[in-house]
């Protein structure tokens, strides 16, 4: 790797519970990288985020941040709704950025930001971080490797239970339709259906149905879909989020073996082909986003590609939008 003779500094906007370990951590185990300031509207919560993590400044204004002449890149890891206003900002300000996934509630928005950058010759990267986690590299490896032949179809279930917050009627962004109207589909499946995108290609058609089965909050909490990649490989899914258990299983069907795995659950994967039945098992990093943190990095030192930006994360909402009905406009 180059000899890294110049420290980029961070600041991040939305310093809540995605920075305190997935995140945050990661940017400041990169060499190179360093968080000088964060930004929460709460002023107490800003101070004690930046003084537990050893960070020099806090703000209350991400514009502040943002123009901060000592702040030479930004993370931004609030809500999705407000995705688009703070990238747009951090644009303007000619400065590299990293969102947090969903890019933004509709591809629209992420067209918006992905052409905004594209316009100033910015990197603009996106927290998909599973297309660089190990465990994940290694499915792709035998699928490029054809270690189960040609792939055929892929088919990913998720569900779980409600929760008690869910039950309880409480206010979570996350299942706020003006927020996210897939509700924790928009959180989970995103990840999921990015994933398979960066395996198999872009999806050139995708349908799908949504709805809201429980009654407990405004967004949708139930989806079925199918798509078709543009290799020819098909895929079908469903998430619930009112069943009785939690479940986290895809398969994909080669002609000459099978992978099972689970997006979010750090068990082993399953490779079955005519040899026999085998597992591999490979643990997460403590900080999950340190592989990605750390592509980020070797991509601004013109080392190696980031393999997730705004334009691969619009695609993915494009997806998602088909599936729970948003309009293209």
């Amino acid at each position: 790797m180059n000899e890294i003779t110049k420290t980029i500094r961070w600041g991040i906007i939305g310093c809540g519970n995605v920075t305190e370990i997935k995140s945050g951590p990661a940017y400041q185990k990169t060499a190179g990288f360093k968080i000088s300031a964060v930004m929460r509207r709460d002023a107490e919560k800003a101070k004690d985020y930046a003084k537990r993590h050893g960070i020099p400044k806090f703000y209350t204004d991400a514009d502040a941040l943002i123009n901060d002449p000592e702040i030479d890149a930004v993370y931004i890891a609030t809500p999705p709704d407000t995705h688009k206003l703070y990238a747009l900002k951090v644009a303007e300000a000619g400065k590299p950025c990293c969102v947090e996934k969903p890019l933004a509630p509709t591809y629209k928005d992420c067209l918006a930001i992905a052409e905004a950058f594209e316009a100033k010759k910015i990197p603009i990267f996106v927290a998909y971080y599973r297309r660089k986690l190990p465990r994940f590299e290694q499915i792709k490896k035998w699928i490029d490797s054809k270690t189960i032949g040609d792939v055929r179809h892929i088919r990913w279930h998720l569900s779980k239970p409600a929760s008690d917050q869910d039950r309880s009627g409480k206010y979570n962004w996350r299942t706020d339709i003006k927020v996210a109207t897939g509700g924790y589909f928009d959180d989970l499946a995103s990840h999921g259906l990015d994933l398979f995108i960066h395996y198999f290609g872009d999806i050139k058609e995708v349908s799908g149905i949504s709805l809201n089965q429980q009654g407990l909050y405004t967004s949708k909490d139930a989806c079925t879909a199918n798509w078709l990649h543009e290799s020819g490989i098909t895929g079908s899914g469903s998430w619930n989020f009112g069943t009785f258990e939690r479940e986290d299983v895809v398969e994909i069907y080669g002609s000459e073996g099978k992978i099972i795995f689970s997006v979010f659950e750090n068990i082993p994967l399953i490779l079955k082909t005519a040899e026999g039945e085998f597992t591999h098992d490979i643990t997460h990093p403590e900080n999950i986003q340190l592989h990605h943190v750390e592509q980020m990095r070797d991509h601004l030192l013109g080392i190696d590609k980031h393999p997730s930006n705004a334009f691969t994360a619009a695609h993915t909402s494009w997806v998602m939008d088909q599936i729970i009905g948003n309009p293209i406009i």
